[in-house]
């Protein structure tokens, strides 16, 4: 009887031993995948002559205070591949405008453009030539299709190559 008491506190003992090993982990939340946003950028790019005269920026709008949405326009600086990058920054409108047409004309004469289409969120991004002649500055112009389906103008800038 002996061996039998043994055997079985053996046992309940390993028994015990496991479902405490087992506890003791910590316990860790399931991982719920995150939704990786779909790029609906689409980039245009049309050749003209080239010139060395840029027209002069011209005049925009403001969308009404319920409609707004924030741009943020810059150069990357990178001499060997310049790039003028147009991030969308939030606002109010942002999920009622129905997309933001992007155009820059560097400085050599070509016209490069892109869209940002629905559905537009803060942080989206477009990335387009520009050029890196120094001195010279890329014009961007940025339009905003408002629910009604009209272009408003809402930036129209020259974007220098590099600031100091």
């Amino acid at each position: 009887m002996n061996k039998t008491l043994v055997i079985a506190s053996a046992g309940f003992l390993c028994i015990v031993l496991v479902l405490a090993a087992g506890c003791t982990q910590p316990a860790t939340p399931p991982v719920t995948p995150t939704p990786t946003p779909v790029e609906t950028t689409v980039l245009t790019t049309t050749t003209s002559t080239p010139t060395t005269v840029l027209s002069t920026p011209g005049p925009t709008q403001t969308l009404p205070d319920n409609w707004n949405i924030e741009v943020q326009v810059q150069s990357n600086g990178l001499s060997y591949d310049p790039q003028i990058i147009v991030s969308c920054q939030g606002g109010k409108g942002l999920n009622f405008i129905q997309q933001i047409d992007v155009t820059v004309t560097g400085s050599d004469g070509v016209v490069v453009t892109g869209v940002m289409k629905k559905p537009l969120y803060k942080g989206q991004e477009i990335s387009l030539r520009s050029t890196n002649a120094p001195g010279l500055k890329d014009r961007a112009e940025i339009w905003a299709t408002d629910p009604q389906g009209e272009k408003v103008k809402i930036y129209d800038a020259y974007v220098p190559f590099r600031q100091y």
